[in-house]
């Protein structure tokens, strides 16, 4: 049931939004400097971000891989 499966979209949302935290991590506006003194918070919660993303999307190429290999047919009958 590979319709319902939401890891990959989720992957990339939060792959995407995890990288323009970086982003804005790495280039902090003038006014936050006082707000978390020491602390990068954007840039920690973006790195983050990536890694679940990269380990949701990763998860997902996992087990399209293992329903191909258990059902090498079916993916021939779909071309």
């Amino acid at each position: 049931m590979s319709f319902f499966d939401l890891r990959r979209p989720l992957g990339w949302l939060f792959l995407i939004l995890g990288i323009l935290l970086e982003i804005a991590g790495l280039h902090p506006a003038p006014t936050s400097e006082g707000i978390s003194p020491g602390v990068n918070i954007n840039l920690l919660w973006g790195a983050v971000m990536v890694a679940f993303g990269l380990i949701c999307l990763w998860l997902a190429h996992r087990q399209k891989r293992k329903h191909r290999h258990a059902n090498p047919t079916a993916s021939r009958e779909n071309l």
